[in-house]
Parts: C-alpha cells; structure tokens; sequence
C-alpha cells in the first residue's frame, strides 16, 4: 500500500469563490497520509478577489486556466491535467476533513473491483446537520443521486465514463457515476464524514431543480440499456418492494417544487443537528454527574 497520497489528485475547479478558495485549498494539502497533488482549475474567473486568490496559491499547487465552460468542464479539464491514479473533485467553496483521503482510498487499495469511494458530508453556511448517504446500491442509484462529486474514484473509471457531461448541469456527477455502473465499476460508502459542504442562501442546486424532469429524462434516455437492467439491479437490492416503489417515485420524479423540497430538506437537518446537539449534551451531563 502506498504510504503518501502522491497517487491522489484533488481537482479543485473554481469561478468567482475565491473568498472560499484558500479554505478548500488547505483542506487539501494539510491531508493526514501525506499531500496529494492538487490542481486548481480557474473556470474563467474575472474578479479582482479571485485573481489574487490565484496568485496566492501554496507552493506546489498547480493552476489550470480556461475560458467559462461551467463547472463539468472544468472538472474534465483538470483530470486531463493530472496523471494519478486516483482523482477527488472538491468545490472551491468546500472543504475536506483532515483524514477524507486516508478513508476513502482504504476500500479502493483493497478491493481492485471498486471503481470509487465515497463518505458523508456536514452541511455549513446557510444550513447545518449531516448528510448522511445511503450504501450504495445500484437500484438505488438509478432513482436518485446518491453519491456527490467529492468521492475518490479510479483514473481508469473516469478516462472509461468519459468524464463529466457538461450538457448535464447540475447532475452531471449523477450520471458519471450511472456511466461507471454500466462500465462495471462498484462503489463503496465510507460510513464518516469526508467533506464539509458549504450551502449558500441560493445554491446553483435550487435553480438546477427548477428544469430537473428535463435533466432526468435526458440521464434516462442516454443511459437506457442500464435502466434496461432494473429488474435486474432490482433483484440485488436489499430494498423491499415499497422501499423500490418510493424510489421508482418520490426521488426518481420529485413531485414537490424545487423551493418546497429545498426548504423541507433544510427544516429537517436544522432539526437533526438540534436533536445531536441535545444528545451530545445529555451524555456530558450524565458523564459528569456519574
């Protein structure tokens, strides 16, 4: 087993958050194991905050510079500058734990027939709790997006996948990781929080869902001979029949508007983090009353 992550590149594509850069820069290179290589891809930045942030970078960290092409693209373009054997993509406004590359290549180094792995995330900035992920299950991956762009995968996956598709915004990790199963590949969940996930008042994934029928449609139609497959993955599955009907429905088609669901979602996880806040607290109490 490798003793450094010398073998990781973590792409770190970025347009106009520089504000935000310098956090999820660090987050990269002070990782426990060893420091990955790390490239920053400028997605055609052209404010003064970020520009400085650029010329600010850390000694070693590479810059990729390329006209605006969104952020598919740019995650594309700095795999194609990296030669690694693994990648990990990390948006310029997150940041990862200190030891999400030591976790999440342990399942990789040991099984050759995964393609990638990926952990939870804890949401910081406009809301907070964990987003916990489910394992991971292709019947479920089918339905829903279960696996976020910052997972570890394998160069040969992406270079096979053909990256990310740009025509996709906004689901485009969705479906790279629908084009790895139908190449093969497996995943697995690393049961720990790996990355923290910055959310804005108005994040890009609210405006995305406003057209996301359209969006799964077109995964639907691209991917066809893997939906072909679902009594299959449906079989494999340790999802029972209703379990697979509120898949096939709720997460697949998304009957509530973007808005109601996004706001029903942030509720729910202010509600979780009070209920582990109140826990965490309770168990101090009783230790220091015992």
């Amino acid at each position: 087993m490798t003793a450094s992550n010398d073998d990781i590149t973590v792409v770190i594509p970025c347009h106009g958050y520089g504000r935000f850069l310098p956090e999820a820069v660090h987050s990269a290179i002070d990782q426990r194991g060893g420091r990955p290589r790390v490239i920053v891809v400028d997605d055609g930045s052209e404010d003064g905050e970020t520009r400085r942030a650029y010329g600010e970078l850390p000694d070693g960290v590479e810059l990729v510079r390329r006209r605006r092409a969104g952020v598919a693209a740019a995650r594309n373009a700095g795999a194609a500058a990296a030669d690694t054997r693994y990648l990990l993509m990390l948006d310029a406004d997150d940041r990862l734990r200190p030891g999400a590359l030591s976790a999440l290549r342990a399942p990789l180094d040991a099984d050759a027939r995964l393609g990638f792995a990926y952990g939870d995330a804890e949401f910081f900035g406009a809301w907070s709790g964990r987003l916990a992920f489910p394992d991971y299950d292709p019947y479920r991956l089918l339905f829903r997006s279960i696996v976020t762009a910052t997972s570890l995968m394998r160069r040969d996956l992406f270079e096979a996948v053909g990256g990310f598709d740009s025509g996709l915004p906004g689901y485009e990790d969705w479906d790279l990781y629908l084009g790895a199963l139908e190449e093969g590949w497996e995943g697995r969940r690393v049961p720990e929080v790996v990355f923290d996930y910055r959310r804005h008042e108005r994040s890009r994934l609210a405006d995305d869902r406003a057209d996301y029928r359209r969006r799964y449609r077109a995964i639907r139609a691209k991917r066809s001979a893997l939906y072909a497959r679902e009594p299959e993955f449906a079989a494999s599955s340790e999802l029972g029949r209703p379990a697979r009907l509120f898949y096939r429905t709720w997460f697949a088609w998304r009957p509530l508007p973007g808005g109601v669901e996004q706001a029903l979602y942030r509720l729910l996880f202010r509600m979780a983090a009070r209920a582990r806040a109140s826990s965490t607290s309770s168990a101090k109490r009783r230790a220091i009353s015992g």
